[in-house]
């Protein structure tokens, strides 16, 4: 009699502290996932059941005849120029924008609290994220974070150890820029956790740019100093690059899965016309493997002679097409196709010299969004450095 009473005992105990302790549990996720902006539920599941998704409480939907952006940088979107990027996407059949988040010198464009480990190498070019998010939202425009990921001229001389050095000093390109070191996961870790941020604050997809070491690295890596991390395994320098950057890549996807995001991947155009780029890291259908979205740069003014065409810059159209033969037979091989979302050229190369350039404007860009149409490729991204947009464009052929 005794043993049923203690028995029964021991069951009022554990129905009067397990649903506690599950709400403790719960109180604890919530407070840990919550920022002054707004507050957000992470529910965490065991691994044998679903995974748990992130919700921003932002409600974008993908455009259903695909994406058209621009490229804006944190000045842009947290000055006066938004207003008139604003107007161009709601007057035109853009509807998107790509916004800088972390920028090429490696800096967030926007101030995030005070106890991030973020909050150093911070600008406050954007000033209130929210409103920005809330502005995007209510004029149906899709938000895309860049993130800028190996050229990182802030990290690299915070920590020299995890970029590249020669003579004790860290490795600066002709342009005086710095980049941090793929072989290090550290440095993986750092700029996906950036991503993180990008997702919670509401981006549907995370845009990384400079996935690659620095361009001709092959002529220089016998005389810098650096890790090589877990990549010490076999002689074969280019395919040890390749498999670095192949990898921070499926490492960004897994672990940005919860997230309900999508994930980019800016690369090189001409790495889709060879096996790999030998110097930078970069493989066309393996990074294709493992993204979403593949966004090649194919501007004109960026390729020598290819193609048969001698001075690409003065036949848009004629090198976006041919440019779209080859990336089409490369995606076709794979298993799983990503959504092709070139970048195009929407500025003027004078630096080529007369002779070797011409002035983009409206029919020059139209050429090159006629070109992909062509091919079935619909989506693509405008890119202009100044934010500077060509008016009166067809952006649906």
């Amino acid at each position: 009699m005794g043993k049923k009473v203690v028995f029964v005992l021991m069951i009022m105990v554990i129905a009067v502290v397990s649903p506690l302790v599950i709400h403790a549990n719960e109180q604890v996720s919530v407070k840990n996932h919550q920022t002054k902006s707004m507050n957000r539920t992470l529910l965490s599941l065991p691994d044998q059941m679903a995974r748990f998704t992130f919700d921003s409480g932002y409600h974008f939907s993908y455009p259903e005849d695909g994406v058209r952006g621009v490229y804006v940088t944190g000045n842009s979107a947290g000055g006066e120029r938004f207003n008139s990027l604003l107007e161009l996407v709601n007057h035109s059949e853009l509807n998107a924008m790509v916004i800088d988040i972390k920028d090429d010198f490696g800096h967030l464009t926007y101030r995030p609290e005070e106890d991030s480990p973020f909050f150093g190498i911070s600008k406050k070019y954007i000033g209130d994220t929210e409103k920005l998010l809330k502005t995007l939202e209510k004029n149906n425009i899709y938000p895309i974070a860049r993130v800028v990921v190996f050229k990182d001229t802030q990290l690299a001389n915070e920590r020299p150890e995890l970029s590249f050095t020669e003579n004790g000093q860290v490795w600066k390109n002709g342009r005086g820029e710095s980049f941090v070191n793929p072989f290090v996961k550290e440095v993986w870790e750092y700029n996906v956790d950036i991503a993180k941020e990008a997702a919670k604050m509401g981006f549907k997809e995370i845009q990384f740019d400079y996935v690659r070491f620095p361009e001709g690295f092959e002529r220089r890596d016998e005389q810098l100093d650096y890790q090589l991390g877990e990549y010490t395994d076999g002689d074969n320098k280019v395919k040890r690059r390749v498999q670095a950057v192949t990898d921070f890549v499926a490492y960004a996807k897994e672990e940005l899965s919860s997230f309900d995001v999508d994930v980019s991947v800016d690369i090189f155009g001409y790495s889709a016309t060879i096996e790999e780029a030998p110097g930078i890291g970069q493989n066309f259908s393996k990074i294709s493997e493992n993204v979403d979205v593949i966004s090649s740069m194919i501007y004109p003014s960026h390729w020598t002679p290819y193609f048969g065409i001698d001075k690409p810059d003065l036949y848009p159209y004629e090198l976006t097409s041919e440019y779209a033969k080859v990336e089409n037979k490369v995606l076709d091989k794979l298993e799983n196709r990503p959504t092709s979302r070139p970048w195009i050229q929407d500025f003027t190369a004078s630096w080529l010299g007369k002779g070797n350039y011409k002035k983009y404007g409206k029919e020059e860009v139209e050429a090159q969004i006629r070109a992909l149409h062509e091919h079935g490729i619909q989506e693509f991204l405008l890119w202009n450095a100044s934010n500077r947009y060509t008016e009166g464009v067809n952006y649906k052929p």
